[in-house]
């Protein structure tokens, strides 16, 4: 049964302020970068690569309002990123958080129990210094503090200012990141719970179990971390018993462990916002029609049009505090793990739990599709 507090009940142990940027590991940078500009509207920002003395990868960096996106790819098949890559296939390994003193709570994270994933360092040029330093999470994926305050360049020292040739797309109004959602293994969802409880002073506001997401087939849990600003929202989701293999099971196997699933993205229109995207090619799941003839009696007054919404496949839920919409890409890689949510909030502080039964269907007809279910 779920649960949800709105109140703070956390000892902010890490004073996190928001997220910072999230960094994937892939196949081919140039190219994922060209996609998420075409299909996502997202600008060229900075870039680092031999042409700045680099010799070992390359990482384009992209922008679209306050959210920002690394795509890292190894020069060589020995380097770290090639591995990674290789095992997991295109995906999220950084997770990056603002704060004031990297030192600070790298140091206090590392006492109250995290493991060291790359030791505090200041980078350095002639616009200035960045500190960041990393900790170890769920699976093969990282923390890292970062803090640009005494630094005027683009991005980091090591990048230079990236510009290309406008694509001539609408934007598509995606405004900063909502939440990141982990995938973990069977038993390790309150783990990770306590972890960020501990380590972060997190505080754990809303909690489903089976009975909240589920289908004749199969289900899943799922525990909800935040920080006191609201800023940063990191639900974790472990499988549930069923008759068939879940979505999270899909999502093990095939990215090999435990990882990111999702990026939920703001926007302030979504209607505007989804039939951008879908103009660029962008996949999403479909919910059944049924789940629109229901829609005004289950969620009340909306100031949106039904029938856009349902043309657009747009889903709505309500909580005590308002309404929100999202849509759900389809994966949008050859593995079936990683995908994006595309949001609005009107006043809402949940995660859509209405919907879970119409996207769990949904999720279930693509795995079916794909042998996977």
């Amino acid at each position: 049964m779920a649960f949800m507090t709105a109140d703070w009940n956390g000892t902010e142990s890490l004073p996190i302020e928001d997220f910072h940027h999230v960094e994937f590991y892939v196949g081919n940078a140039k190219q994922a970068a060209h996609f998420y500009r075409s299909a996502f509207g997202f600008e060229a920002f900075a870039y680092s690569g031999p042409e700045t003395g680099r010799r070992d990868a390359v990482s384009y960096v992209l922008k679209q309002n306050h959210i920002f996106i690394v795509l890292t790819t190894a020069l060589s098949s020995r380097h770290p990123v090639a591995e990674w890559q290789q095992k997991h296939g295109d995906g999220v390994k950084d997770i990056a958080f603002q704060v004031t003193d990297v030192r600070a709570c790298f140091e206090k994270a590392l006492k109250l129990g995290a493991k060291e994933a790359f030791a505090p360092r200041e980078l350095k040029d002639e616009k200035g210094s960045v500190w960041i330093a990393g900790i170890q999470t769920y699976g093969d994926t990282i923390h890292t503090f970062v803090n640009r305050q005494n630094y005027k360049g683009c991005w980091l020292p090591g990048f230079r200012e990236h510009k290309l040739p406008s694509l001539n797309r609408p934007s598509a109004g995606l405004k900063f990141i909502d939440h990141i959602v982990g995938n973990v293994e069977l038993g390790k969802m309150d783990h990770w719970t306590e972890y960020y409880k501990n380590i972060f002073g997190f505080t754990h506001f809303i909690r489903f179990d089976e009975t909240d997401i589920s289908t004749k087939f199969s289900a899943l849990k799922s525990n909800v971390v935040r920080n006191k600003n609201w800023h940063v929202k990191m639900p974790l989701n472990e499988p549930a018993k069923g008759l068939k293999k879940s979505q999270i099971e899909e999502f093990l196997d095939f990215y090999e462990g435990p990882g990111v699933q999702h990026i939920a993205l703001a926007t302030e229109n979504i209607v505007e916002t989804i039939s951008s995207l879908r103009a660029n090619g962008v996949e999403f799941l479909d919910a059944p029609d049924s789940y629109y003839e229901e829609l005004s009696g289950r969620v009340g007054q909306i100031a949106e049009d039904v029938k856009q919404l349902k043309n657009l496949g747009i889903l709505v839920d309500r909580d005590e505090e308002g309404y929100l919409l999202q849509l759900f890409t389809k994966p949008i890689e050859d593995r079936p793990t990683f995908f994006f949510e595309i949001i609005q909030r009107k006043g809402a502080l949940g995660f859509g739990q209405g919907n879970f039964q119409a996207l769990f269907e949904s999720i279930e007809k693509e795995q079916a599709k794909r042998g996977n279910l």
